[in-house]
């Protein structure tokens, strides 16, 4: 039995869409919460709405029903501008493709979250390039993405996701566009980091090696979640 305080909660949650007059249903009244500190992996076949799901958790999309709860907080209950926030300070987010800002340097892209928390710039960039060592970036931090490698440039949006000290990771085929060996360096950063900063992960993958060092995994099917 977990006994930490859990950081996010899934309550009834479905979503539904009208295609050409009739009603598809991708999830069906999904239950499950998320502890903090804790590696969870969601599985499932293409088309099966993991990434519906975890646009959902981050506040990106809206269930037809149910609702999702960070730190307790109805994600969805207020307005844009509160969901915006909620996302800011309490959500990190990682794709599969790194969505980096090609124009700015590594520690600038990392920097973006606390700038639009108006932060003082001083205090950004330290702890920008405190978060960028921690995954071993640290040379690296004047160079823009075309200068670094895949691996690297998803390095770079681990740390992004990190910095606001965010209660939950969401995680979108984080290894889906890198090769073997860069996605077990990958995997074994986010083990690293988990156990660094208490943060909890919900992963989407289609990576059986990746799903399998996570604490637990729950496999999409048929818009329901069951344990794998």
């Amino acid at each position: 039995m977990n006994n930490r305080p859990v950081v996010l909660q899934a309550r009834a949650v479905s979503k539904t869409y009208r295609d050409a007059g009739t009603e598809v249903s991708v999830l069906r009244e999904l239950d499950f919460d998320l502890h903090q500190g804790e590696q969870l992996a969601i599985i499932g076949s293409s088309g099966s709405g993991k990434s519906t799901l975890l646009n959902i958790l981050g506040g990106l999309d809206r269930p037809t029903s149910g609702e999702v709860q960070i730190r307790g907080n109805n994600l969805h209950a207020g307005s844009e501008a509160q969901r915006a926030m909620t996302r800011n300070q309490s959500l990190g987010f990682v794709y599969q493709f790194h969505h980096l800002l090609p124009e700015f340097t590594a520690l600038e892209n990392v920097a973006m979250p606390l700038l639009m928390r108006n932060m003082p710039l001083s205090e950004v960039r330290q702890q920008a390039a405190e978060v960028l060592g921690s995954v071993g970036l640290a040379e690296r931090i004047g160079h823009k993405p075309a200068q670094l490698s895949g691996g690297e440039r998803q390095r770079v949006a681990i740390a992004r996701a990190l910095i606001g000290k965010p209660a939950v990771v969401l995680m979108d085929e984080p290894t889906g566009n890198l090769d073997r060996t860069t996605a077990a360096h990958v995997q074994a950063l986010i083990d690293k980091l988990n156990a660094e900063y208490g943060i909890a992960f919900a992963l989407v993958t289609h990576d059986p090696a990746l799903a399998d060092k996570t604490g637990r995994v729950l496999e999409l099917v048929d818009g329901q979640l069951r344990q794998h």
